[in-house]
């Protein structure tokens, strides 16, 4: 978990400025409009007035702009001043609030939205904001969740602030085409707009961050009869897009509609031939939703990992021998698909925690070591964080129990299934997996395929660092080839994860998995490439690196 006072100022509000290159590139956009009236809600120091007066052509509209930090609000008008825009008034103020009333019907209404809404997160807002984000959902009818993002109702608000046939244009993070946290936001978007694209660079836009960073460019509706044409995707690499006209980009990449702008929208990152290609193995009877054939359920959760997950020298120092559990949580823990007790004493070699501590006594019958040591985790006040408070005692940790199989919540390549032949607890950085009608250690091997480290790249998040993340949810409607003469050793397949990359693994499982089902060479290769191209993607990794 991440806590605000661990969090720089420029974090806090958001404050990454946008790069002028790119601000007039999207301004040269909606410049073709010829708007009358240009929205920027979150104007920072004014990049976006300096690059307007750059590419000319807003000398007559009025811009109203939006920053809640006084001193950065005077620059942005500084900056309309020297730009030669006359008609800018700057507001510091918050562009939400003042959203909430325009929003309702006779609201003032713009041409044109442009900027770089704030990258905060919902738990750093103050508690005004976190209300006025909610009321921006509820006013538009939409889902709402805690895990959003400061961005995500700027651009909502600023949407329902757009006339019909209007343009806005933001630098918005890139995690807007596979977030949960922002499925609402997509749908809004897909049913209000004739055409959605995004640009989509290799690159990182913003220096001193992780954040990955895109360009989207959404066209409204001119009324309730104007077809949506959906969404269609640019990857660039470097700054070469930005010599091309806006408008031709625009029009540019095929539009893609249906369960691409409805879900996620990384499918549309997929050439028509993969995409469909994978909703025809999606129909293949041997083809499973991962819900339909197995229970995903969060590991333990301790309230304090350090405390509660040792090495075995603090067991011996402690004498907790008898509340010392194995378990494993991470992937340096687990490197293959198999937890045995060679890996286990492997780990515990290394000094890694592997013994969890599951105190089931009462303090009075317990030895002189366990209570030292339970008294040791109150002078370091473990027993005031939340988790551990609400229970009684605090030390006792809830919900224990292991399953045959386990998975991390995280990976870099692709995520495997690992058969845990030690009966290991694990903590909430991995699921506990129980299947329903499939055997383990089939389910294991199986799961390691082409088709299912796509559906993975296609059902996951990832955020700054390139690592894939799935939760439950997601993790439900990932698919699973589980054909019934399939011939996989899981102690080779153990070695191969362990020793190969992971390219050569699945190219290998996809001959005997998908192979079995009678999927051809071909279309085994077109699937291992969907998934290459989505994880190198992810993983940030240069098309000109692999063009080499």
């Amino acid at each position: 978990m991440k806590f605000i006072e661990d969090q720089t100022a420029q974090k806090l509000r958001g404050g990454y400025y946008t790069p002028l290159d790119l601000a007039a590139f999207i301004s040269r956009w909606v410049r073709d409009l010829e708007p009358k009236r240009v929205l920027e809600p979150s104007c920072g120091n004014g990049a976006f007035f300096q690059a307007m007066g750059d590419v000319g052509g807003f000398g007559e509209a009025k811009v109203i702009g939006f920053e809640l930090d006084a001193a950065e609000a005077r620059k942005a008008s500084q900056k309309a001043n020297e730009a030669g825009l006359p008609n800018v008034d700057v507001r510091a103020s918050d562009f939400l609030a003042w959203a909430i009333g325009n929003m309702e019907e006779g609201g003032e209404r713009f041409d044109a939205v442009v900027g770089n809404p704030p990258f905060v997160r919902y738990q750093f807002l103050p508690p005004a904001f976190q209300a006025r984000a909610g009321r921006i959902f509820d006013q538009l009818d939409l889902k709402f969740t805690k895990h959003t993002n400061a961005w995500v109702p700027f651009i909502l608000a600023s949407m329902s602030l757009l006339r019909p046939g209007g343009r806005l244009a933001m630098v918005v993070p890139a995690e807007i085409i596979h977030v949960t946290h922002a499925q609402s936001l997509r749908r809004y978007l897909g049913k209000e707009c004739r055409r959605l694209v995004i640009v989509d660079p290799e690159e990182l836009w913003f220096d001193g961050t992780l954040q990955g960073a895109v360009i989207l460019m959404a066209e409204k509706r001119s009324g309730p009869r104007q077809k949506a044409e959906g969404l269609g995707m640019v990857p660039v690499r470097g700054r070469e897009f930005l010599r091309r006209s806006p408008a031709e980009l625009f029009a540019a990449p095929q539009s893609i509609n249906g369960k691409t702008v409805a879900g996620k929208w990384t499918r549309a990152l997929l050439d028509l031939e993969t995409r469909d290609l994978f909703d025809e193995l999606e129909r293949h009877p041997d083809v499973h939703r991962f819900e339909d054939i197995a229970r995903v359920d969060v590991g333990i959760v301790t309230g304090a990992n350090k405390f509660f997950l040792v090495s075995d020298e603090v067991v011996e120092t402690y004498g907790l021998g008898k509340y010392a559990h194995p378990m494993f949580g991470r992937s340096e823990h687990c490197p293959g698909v198999i937890y045995d007790q060679r890996q286990h004493a492997a780990n515990a070699e290394k000094g890694n925690p592997t013994n969890f501590l599951w105190f089931d006594d009462a303090p009075a019958k317990m030895k002189s070591g366990p209570r030292r040591y339970i008294e040791l985790g109150e002078r370091e006040s473990l027993h005031t964080r939340y988790k551990c408070r609400i229970r009684a005692p605090w030390y006792k940790v809830p919900s224990v129990y292991s399953t045959e199989i386990g998975m991390l919540k995280r990976s870099h390549n692709t995520p495997r299934l690992i058969l845990n032949r030690v009966g290991a607890y694990t903590t909430d950085t991995a699921y506990r997996i129980r299947t329903t009608d499939v055997a383990g250690e089939r389910l294991v091997g199986c799961f390691l395929n082409p088709l299912t480290a796509l559906s993975a790249e296609l059902e996951g998040r990832h955020y700054g660092g390139g690592v894939l993340e799935l939760i439950p949810s997601e993790i439900e409607r990932l698919m699973i080839p589980l054909p019934a003469n399939a011939d996989i050793d899981i102690e080779a397949l153990d070695t191969s994860i362990r020793t190969r990359p992971t390219h050569e693994t699945l190219e290998r499982q996809g001959n005997a998995v998908l192979g079995a089902l009678g999927i051809s060479a071909a279309k085994q290769a077109s699937a291992l490439e969907g998934w290459r191209k989505l994880r190198d993607r992810r993983h940030r990794t240069s098309t000109e690196a692999l063009d080499a």
